[in-house]
């Protein structure tokens, strides 16, 4: 799963623009104005606020208190142009984005003093409504949680702001300046033919290699494969190594034990508990 910025947003862009020229000229007069008492007040509740998280939920860090304070401040004052503004976000309902809407969404607001309004549904459903605001243009949500999978439709259309080109742009004030995309497990994943990111990855569904370990350790099997396929059975190490090994089992033992094995299970019957796979 993945997060992609919508190009409809680019109407608030617009009013990014406007703000941040508002603060360049703002450095010409000779005497900045000084923060309202309530503008103080604000800041002032959301350090709090800050703290409360990074000494609760937010913890334990690879981060020092210090350093997280640091980003926590960051946030804050990048923000404050956009303060009291609403961002909408859908997902599909699993647990991983239940508590991004519960717990994180609550966090940004106090933080930031954005409101992220985070939509659960059905994936079915969050597919259509991505298709429609492609297709309509008409702009539903500003970010969609969405698999990976749909890279190539973000690419072709060309619907989505690519990340690169945010970060690299517009959106460079904004972004926090100890972001390290590379630490992001399966970013390869969010990127593009044309080498620019479309999406953060979020959350992912493990892959596990299931085999019985007491085959693989049977030394007449083990040198019946080395003899066919010029290396040692074991765990695959890539695709190549996985049909090798499925099509070993499946092909040249076929039978262990007075049953019948296969190399590979996929979902293609409805019990396909009942046969005895690698």
């Amino acid at each position: 799963m993945s997060t992609q910025f919508n190009e409809k947003r680019r109407r608030g862009l617009n009013r990014r623009a406007f703000l941040k020229g508002a603060a360049a000229l703002g450095l010409a007069s000779i005497q900045p104005p000084l923060p309202s008492a309530r503008a103080a007040r604000s800041f002032n509740l959301q350090e709090a606020a800050a703290r409360r998280w990074v000494a609760g939920e937010f913890s334990p860090s690879t981060l020092s208190e210090e350093a997280q304070m640091a980003e926590m401040d960051f946030f804050m004052r990048a923000a404050e142009p956009f303060r009291g503004q609403e961002i909408y976000v859908v997902s599909e309902t699993i647990p991983t984005h239940v508590y991004e809407a519960r717990f994180l969404a609550r966090a940004f607001r106090e933080i930031t003093g954005i409101t992220v309004v985070h939509d659960l549904i059905r994936e079915g459903d969050l597919v259509e409504r991505l298709q429609m605001q492609m297709r309509t243009g008409r702009n539903l949500y500003d970010a969609y949680v969405n698999d990976s999978d749909l890279l190539g439709t973000h690419y072709r259309y060309d619907a989505a702001v690519p990340l690169t080109n945010w970060i690299e742009g517009e959106g460079r004030l904004f972004t926090l300046p100890s972001l390290d995309l590379d630490d992001f497990i399966g970013l390869s994943f969010t990127t593009g033919p044309d080498g620019k990111v479309y999406g953060l990855p979020d959350q992912q569904f493990a892959n596990l290699y299931w085999f019985r370990y007491d085959w693989f350790q049977r030394p007449e099997l083990k040198d019946r494969f080395l003899a066919k396929y010029g290396y040692d059975l074991g765990v695959p190490v890539n695709w190549k190594a996985y049909e090798d090994i499925a099509a070993f089992f499946t092909n040249d033992v076929k039978v262990l034990d007075g049953r019948k094995v296969y190399g590979h299970m996929d979902y293609g019957e409805k019990s396909p508990d009942r046969k005895s796979v690698v």
